[in-house]
């Protein structure tokens, strides 16, 4: 590298970045601790959330909110279909789709896995204002929206 040029390091906004990159990794470890005792990781947890949210979304729709592949989501579905958690329906209007839906016992874990999740943000983040909380939800929310818009650029320009 040039002497001139700064290192990734030096540069106060990659060291934001990792920070963030950091605290993301080691809170999906947390969790995925914390959950263990359910027999859920943090995945199913995503989907339980949303179908607890959203109910009878497609799963074309859940995989877009998830921001992951239709693999993805048809390796974790059938589990958790097999486990008495979620429904898989058909669409009364479009037979090609899917729709979701969580089972009385889907229900119940999604409550439980949400208290835990809550729980533990709760710990993690008892010292921070919480203005400061929301002041990092708008930077992130920002970072998401530039993130979105460009795949969406990258997408139209390939087809």
């Amino acid at each position: 590298m040039n002497k001139n040029q700064s290192l990734p390091w030096d540069h106060p906004r990659f060291r934001s970045w990792i920070a963030v990159a950091r605290a993301c990794q080691l809170m999906q470890q947390s969790l995925a601790r914390s959950l263990a005792d359910l027999d859920i990781k943090p995945p199913h947890l995503d989907i339980l959330v949303n179908l607890y949210r959203f109910e009878g979304i497609s799963q074309q729709e859940l995989a877009r909110k998830l921001l992951v592949g239709r693999s993805n989501m048809s390796m974790l579905l059938p589990q958790m279909e097999k486990r008495g958690l979620i429904l898989r329906r058909d669409d009364e209007r479009d037979k090609r789709v899917l729709r979701l839906y969580l089972t009385p016992e889907g229900r119940k874990l999604s409550e439980e896995a949400m208290a835990i999740q809550t729980g533990l943000i709760d710990h993690v983040l008892s010292d921070e204002p919480i203005e400061q909380c929301m002041a990092t939800a708008a930077s992130m929310e920002r970072i998401i929206t530039v993130l979105l818009r460009d795949l969406r650029d990258e997408d139209r320009a390939e087809s």
